[in-house]
């Protein structure tokens, strides 16, 4: 078939729910993606994010085939060597990176499929240990497009053709301590926050803010929930995002680069809260042993080669120079490690665009920021590369 072929073929059946760009991604190896006309380009998005070890990361490969060929996905009704290896492997680095509480360490950990089941498990988890029904999410918030946390991400073009959406739910303004003494009640089960608001425009926490988010909840009995779903595994140049900072969640939320592109979420919270009830709250494929093993490659591979550590390195490299080589069109340049926002004075899309015709493949965070999620496994050059194509564009 041609690649036209493929694109008629996709027109055919797709759902619309998803914007298309005019390529047919066939290949990917490291930090480089390829369509099927051999056209390659420098993945500046990270797959979306989840590519933080890279598109085919042979150690990753080999797990996901040597455990296809034993066991694809058994439930969670029978215990699973590569489920439990997985969960002494993450909770060991979560202890070890986010530390410990009165209320324990991070150990007691649901698995699922996604970012957004990751969500709604903690608004279930968040509800059923506090007894209470109350959500406190920020604006400009993104926490993932199913129905629970839909209702707490903030965008309208989002919720509103999916109205009504799950009552108790509330939005305050980001980095504003002062709106979380009224908004945090005795009927709030949890503060909802991104350490980094990602889809929101790449817009980093504020140690004020995540302290007395931190204190608030204290006070108030609510529990505080760290959405790390896109910040988290490395990112922003720590293991955590709230790597960053002394505040500490009480829940945290893993998804995209947890499996190394097998779908894979957690929702991940203190030993002291509790566990659920049998039969409260589960899922068919979740901690299944393929996503397990792929799971527990991508651990393995991020110690050994730092990856949180590169991500600290280029990322202040590249923050350091985008900031000095700033082109006329950018109003602001802010981030954290390998999460990049460039806030513009025009519109993005142009500029992916013109971006993507020159090799780069990058993402929009809002009508007007252009986003960087690079691998963190990207080298120097292909990272200066990207950067001349970007600042080129940009001086254009």
């Amino acid at each position: 078939m041609n690649p036209e072929d493929y694109v008629v073929l996709e027109k055919e059946h797709m759902s619309g729910g998803m914007a298309r760009r005019p390529a047919v991604i066939v290949r990917g190896e490291g930090a480089r993606i390829t369509d099927a006309s051999g056209k390659e380009y420098l993945d500046l998005s990270g797959a979306h994010g989840w590519a933080s070890v890279g598109h085919c990361h042979p150690e990753v490969t080999r797990a996901i085939a040597a455990q296809a060929a034993r066991l694809v996905m058994h439930t969670e009704n029978g215990y699973n060597d590569q489920r439990a290896l997985w969960f002494r492997d993450l909770s060991a680095i979560l202890e070890r990176e986010v530390g410990s509480t009165e209320k324990g360490p991070l150990t007691r950990i649901h698995p699922c499929n996604s970012g957004a089941e990751a969500v709604e498990g903690a608004i279930k988890a968040a509800r059923y240990f506090t007894g209470r029904p109350g959500i406190v999410a920020a604006k400009r918030a993104f926490h993932g497009r199913t129905l629970g946390a839909l209702s707490a991400t903030w965008k309208p073009h989002y919720r509103e053709p999916f109205l009504p959406l799950v009552p108790e739910f509330h939005h305050v303004p980001f980095n504003d301590p002062s709106v979380l003494e009224e908004a945090v009640t005795e009927k709030t089960a949890a503060l909802l926050l991104e350490v980094v608001q990602g889809e929101g425009g790449v817009h980093p926490a504020t140690p004020e803010f995540l302290d007395a988010a931190r204190r608030i909840c204290d006070e108030r009995g609510a529990l505080l929930v760290f959405d790390e779903i896109q910040t988290g595994m490395g990112r922003t140049g720590k293991w955590f995002a709230c790597g960053h900072f002394q505040a500490r969640p009480d829940i945290l939320l893993l998804g995209k680069a947890l499996g190394g592109g097998i779908p894979m979420g957690a929702v991940c919270w203190r030993r002291e809260i509790g566990t659920f009830e049998a039969g409260r709250h589960a899922s068919t494929f979740g901690g299944g042993p393929l996503p397990c093993a792929a799971s527990r490659a991508v651990l393995e591979v991020m110690e050994k080669e730092d990856l949180p550590g590169r991500a600290a390195r280029l990322g202040a490299e590249a923050l350091e120079r985008l900031k000095k080589e700033k082109p006329p069109k950018v109003r602001e340049v802010r981030g954290l490690g390998l999460m990049i926002g460039l806030e513009l004075k025009v519109k993005v899309n142009p500029i992916l665009r013109a971006l993507m015709e020159k090799g780069v493949w990058a993402l929009p965070a809002g009508p007007t920021v252009l986003r960087l999620l690079p691998p963190l496994v990207i080298t120097e050059d292909e990272l200066n590369r990207a950067l001349d194509v970007i600042l080129e564009v940009l001086h254009g």
